[in-house]
């Protein structure tokens, strides 16, 4: 809507109806003149914003009736607009006429008249000045400024830098480019409150369209139109029904969601090249009634659920576990408290089968969340060829970072933690019993806390090999038995190398797998030549073996 105020002098009634009939329901005030006296003395009462002009009038011309405007100096500044059948010749009057803005051919269509009336009336102090003072105008109006943030995308991924402007708070605009699509992200302190795009693939659109839920479903033709955030007469209708409570702000809410996870899902399966993030509030009204105030994650485990792929995340032979976070954003704004279950669980690698069966959900929401949180790069996607697991006490902070560094970016064909404290070993213990236990030999609290953890009875403990970590000690001068209570299975350098913690249980496993042959081939011949048991017999001393490693003691610190 506008407060502009558009003279129309024309001597023809059915223009003038025309013009009024189209200008007015766009929101100017039309006033009417016939001829080129009322016209200029209509001009001196209502000190209009624009003179629509006719070039041929009753007894003149349009270009003495601009000499006439010029003369007077309240009105010479009044941009003019010349209206003409004859074009070009007619234009070429008009040429030394410094109040003269545009000209509109006719005839005209409803369209080209409410265009060139709004672009006459953005530009037309500008450029009346510039033609009396003969100086330069910008080629665009509003010209786009230098960027606060710009650059490619090609050395890091959208997700880290929606993190930067989540973390830093920032309101603005951020877009993204992917070959002709442009994607739009708009933000308010970090938040983003709407997602749109343009240039976008027609058969994209009609894939994102059909994707819609049921309940959404008859919205499909104002997701067309929102998709690209135009402020058209259209969107703007419907900001006004919203406002009257005729449309359900709640429905629209849903849509505007949907379409956001969709075109961030877009986003992410493209090959971005660069960005450009303009500081400051934008101009987009459904976003502003309806922001959407959500995190980056709820958007993309909203997308896989809308958009599953039966084939996607669920591998027979793969886990998931958590990542590292090292400056990730963890904002789970508008992200259920149920999906964040399955990021509690992977602190250990588990298998899509297992988080299913401790949690008891169907497999298809599984598949859905798991594949949110890979996208949101929260979880990853490791090999379940897994051959044994394994935990490193390693109390040094430096060694125990560079160690989990290395493990990071290993093969990932054996799975384990590294450790530091005495709590985190316990609760690791507690929850499983692993392969392969290394420590480091050369620290006396850590003996002192592995000495104890042997000393059990404990079956399952005792089959847990054992790897020494030694700094510049001789391996061959330590009283094993007088350090730890036993002689480990293998000695390596500390600090300790994924490569060479790798090597040394593929060692180990070879072996076990040899020992392991020999004692079922043993055990097959015990059967074969032993009597049989009677229903009452039974072994009384058997040891009863159990989950975890007994509990360390108080007294013991690592």
């Amino acid at each position: 809507m506008t407060d502009k105020t558009v003279l129309v002098i024309d001597d023809s009634a059915t223009i003038r109806k025309l013009v009024d009939t189209h200008l007015t329901p766009a929101g100017y005030r039309v006033v009417l003149a016939p001829n080129a006296e009322d016209g200029v003395r209509l001009a001196g009462e209502c000190s209009p914003d624009l003179i629509l002009l006719d070039h041929q009038l009753p007894g003149t011309t349009g270009y003495d009736v601009c000499c006439k405007l010029v003369e007077i100096p309240e009105l010479r500044s009044i941009p003019v607009v010349i209206s003409s059948t004859l074009r070009k010749k007619a234009y070429a009057e008009y040429v030394d006429l410094d109040n003269v803005v545009d000209m509109l051919p006719k005839p005209y269509t409803e369209q080209l008249l409410l265009m060139t009336v709004a672009n006459a009336l953005e530009t037309a102090a500008m450029v009346v000045t510039s033609q009396s003072q003969g100086s330069a105008v910008p080629e665009v109006i509003n010209q786009q400024s230098e960027a606060e943030l710009a650059g490619s995308l090609t050395c890091f991924g959208l997700r880290e830098l929606l993190d930067f402007l989540n973390n830093g708070r920032k309101s603005g605009v951020l877009e993204v480019e992917a070959d002709r699509a442009r994607i739009r992200f708009h933000l308010d302190k970090g938040r983003i409150q709407g997602v749109y795009g343009s240039g976008m693939d027609p058969d994209d659109i009609e894939k994102i369209v059909s994707q819609l839920p049921d309940s959404l479903s008859s919205l499909a033709p104002v997701l067309r139109m929102t998709m690209s955030g135009r402020s058209c007469a259209e969107v703007d209708g419907f900001v006004q029904l919203l406002d009257q409570k005729v449309l359900d702000p709640r429905l629209m809410t849903k849509l505007l969601r949907f379409q956001a996870s969709m075109l961030v899902q877009l986003a992410f399966e493209q090959n971005l090249n660069a960005f450009r993030f303009e500081l400051g509030h934008s101009q987009n009204a459904l976003h502003k009634n309806l922001p959407l105030d959500i995190s980056l994650l709820a958007l993309l485990v909203e997308a896989a659920m809308c958009s599953d792929d039966p084939q996607a995340t669920s591998g027979q032979n793969q886990s998931y576990v958590r990542r590292a976070i090292r400056g990730q954003n963890l904002d789970r704004a508008g992200l259920p408290a149920r999906h964040m279950k399955i990021l509690n669980l992977l602190s250990d690698p588990k298998s899509h089968a297992e988080i299913q069966r401790e949690l008891g959900w169907s497999e298809t929401e599984v598949r859905q969340v798991l594949r949110g949180f890979v996208m949101a790069e929260l979880v990853e996607i490791r090999s379940q060829v897994v051959a044994g697991n394994f935990v490193v006490f390693e109390p040094n902070a430096a060694a125990a970072q560079n160690l989990r560094a290395e493990l990071e970016a290993s093969d990932n064909r054996y799975a384990g933690k590294v450790v530091r404290d005495k709590l985190a070993l316990q609760l690791v213990l507690k929850r499983s019993i692993p392969h392969t236990l290394a420590f480091a030999a050369d620290d006396d609290m850590a003996c002192q806390l592995i000495a104890h953890l042997f000393s059990t009875s404990n079956p399952k403990a005792a089959n847990v090999k054992r790897i020494a970590l030694l700094g510049d000690a001789d391996a061959h001068a330590i009283d094993w038995n007088d350090r730890v209570g036993f002689t480990p299975d293998d000695v390596l350098q500390r600090p300790c190398t994924a490569e060479l913690l790798f090597r040394s249980m593929d060692r180990l496993f070879d072996d076990g797998a040899e020992q392991a042959q020999h004692e079922t081939e043993a055990q097959e011949n015990e059967t074969q030549h032993a009597p049989p048991l009677s229903a009452g017999d039974s072994d009384a001393n058997s040891p009863i073996a159990t989950s975890s490693f007994t509990a360390l003691p108080t007294g013991v610190e690592a």
